[in-house]
């Protein structure tokens, strides 16, 4: 498994391993935990202006969210400027908008240093109202953007066959392949003297007075400092009640007319709709995403990609769907990214997170804020992305509702699940959480009759998983940690599996 869905991304192909056998009982300057463009963005920054850095990744480079993204890079976020205004004044969002261009900007720097082909195009993005309450959205977001010296212009087409109400422009936007850029960046690294070490869970840390001592799969790894790039950073904080983790969707199609929309695209649905083209072995593809929900708040994530094809076929020629794949991303409850010192760190910790659905440009922006920090000790960032800043009233409604519906969810699904007598009551194929002899499992069943049974609550914050059908894993809906049929952590926060029950000897 490349990562973290067992359904396969267009870019999972370029997937490689970089892994070495490192010499972790070397002092570093900094251990950067995550493989993913934040954490690799990160070491390649630190690296650069001479630190010793060490990445730590616990599967493979690119397995998490940024082997799993559409890959837009665009300075229009899904907070909007208006609503920034409203909620942290002129000045700061101001200097949110600031950070998308600055971010493209690093990366086509990146590319061209390098000499990283990762078919890095700038493309034009066009958003679009489809009836009268997207039209006033739509309103407030050309208004907001003017605001803060942003470019839309109305239009009246768009290169996308789907009827709207009203549409405008947004130049200097652009587009990548993912994979092929961290790898990228990866060898720029190495070549830089950095050290990468794959298959490596970071299970905990003790913070000194000098240093940082992780726990790790491998043994014990010093630094003086530590990054956590990992989506969400393990442990318990604040970060785990003021951010809420969704997943997204995506297929990539061929077209039958070979009429593929040169441009980016962005509707108002609640939850938006978003289109590119992308060439894979020769081919173009349309990539189209949507149908964002809570993870583990679907009960068929099944029927998600059967949405999301279906209104795609609705306007689109569709041929043939070649891929379909989920990823998640975490929804911050004031609308802003958390980059900078971790929660109750005494500072030599820092950590990223809240990326919302611009985790290509945060995940950028946030190398270049966390190696200010960790190198001169300031950025000019640091105050409207602080990780423990507490906005009495921005996203204080979402904050209540997030932090609800896991209490909720908690008491739910530990009353609720559902008793049985014998392992026999599961049908094949059948996927359930269910009491058996007094305590909880999670159970999956094979077509073939064959049993993965595992203890079912989360070791995070005690959560029941949920089923994923279509990328075949236990969710867990407080947080996002996720796991695969036997157990075997995916993604954190958590930083142990679900226990595995032996079955042979139970009456299946």
């Amino acid at each position: 498994m490349y990562r973290d869905g067992a359904r396969k991304s267009i870019w999972q192909e370029e997937i490689r391993r970089f892994s070495s056998e490192a010499d972790l009982h070397q002092f570093y300057d900094v251990a950067v935990v995550g493989g993913g463009i934040t954490g690799i963005s990160t070491a390649l920054k630190l690296q650069q202006a001479g630190k010793r850095c060490i990445l730590l990744e616990a599967a493979n480079i690119g397995f998490g969210t940024t082997g799993g993204t559409t890959a837009h890079l665009n300075d229009f976020f899904d907070t909007t400027f208006n609503q920034a205004i409203s909620d942290f004044g002129q000045d700061h969002a101001q200097l949110f908008a600031d950070t998308g261009q600055e971010a493209i900007s690093i990366i086509e720097n990146n590319i061209q240093q390098y000499g990283i082909n990762c078919d890095f195009q700038r493309k034009t993005a066009y958003l679009f109202a489809l009836d009268e309450k997207q039209e006033k959205q739509l309103t407030d977001i050309v208004e907001g953007a003017a605001k803060v010296g942003h470019t839309m212009n109305y239009v009246d087409e768009i290169p996308f066959p789907i009827p709207f109400k009203k549409a405008v422009t947004i130049p200097d936007q652009a587009q990548f392949h993912p994979i092929k850029y961290i790898k990228g960046l990866c060898e720029a690294f190495l070549s830089l003297g950095g050290v990468i070490q794959e298959d490596c869970r970071c299970e905990g840390h003790d913070e000194q007075e000098n240093h940082v001592s992780l726990e790790t799969s491998k043994g014990e790894i010093k630094a003086k400092n530590v990054v956590y790039a990992t989506h969400i950073p393990p442990g318990l904080s604040i970060l785990h009640i003021t951010n809420a983790p969704y997943r997204s969707y995506a297929i990539a199609f061929s077209l039958k007319s070979g009429n593929y929309p040169k441009d980016l695209g962005y509707d108002l649905i609640d939850p938006y709709h978003y289109y590119r083209t992308q060439e894979i072995d020769g081919q173009t593809l349309l990539i189209a995403g949507g149908e964002d929900h809570k993870t583990g708040h679907e009960e068929d994530t099944g029927e998600c990609f059967s949405r999301l094809e279906n209104y795609v076929r609705k306007y689109f020629d569709v041929e043939t769907a070649y891929y379909s794949w989920s990823s998640q991303y975490y929804e911050p409850t004031d609308g802003f990214p958390y980059i900078g010192k971790l929660p109750g760190s005494s500072g030599r910790i820092f950590t990223a997170t809240g990326f919302r659905g611009n985790g290509m440009i945060f995940g950028t922006i946030s190398s270049q804020i966390l190696s200010d920090l960790i190198v001169t000790g300031n950025s000019k960032y640091e105050n409207i992305f602080n990780p423990s800043r507490i906005k009495p009233i921005a996203g204080f409604a979402d904050f209540v509702k997030e932090n609800a519906v896991v209490a909720y969810d908690f008491i739910k699904d530990k009353l609720f699940a559902e008793k049985i007598n014998s392992l026999a009551e599961v049908k094949d194929g059948e996927a359930k959480v269910v009491k058996y002899e007094g305590e909880s499992y999670a159970l999956y069943k094979e077509t073939n009759g064959k049993v993965h049974l595992v203890k079912s609550t989360c070791p995070h914050a005690k959560c029941e998983v949920r089923w994923n059908s279509a990328e075949l894993s236990w969710d867990c809906p407080c947080h996002g940690s996720r796991f695969n049929v036997n157990g075997k952590l995916l993604t954190g926060p958590t930083v142990r599996d679900l226990p595995r029950v032996d079955t042979d000897s139970e009456n299946q």
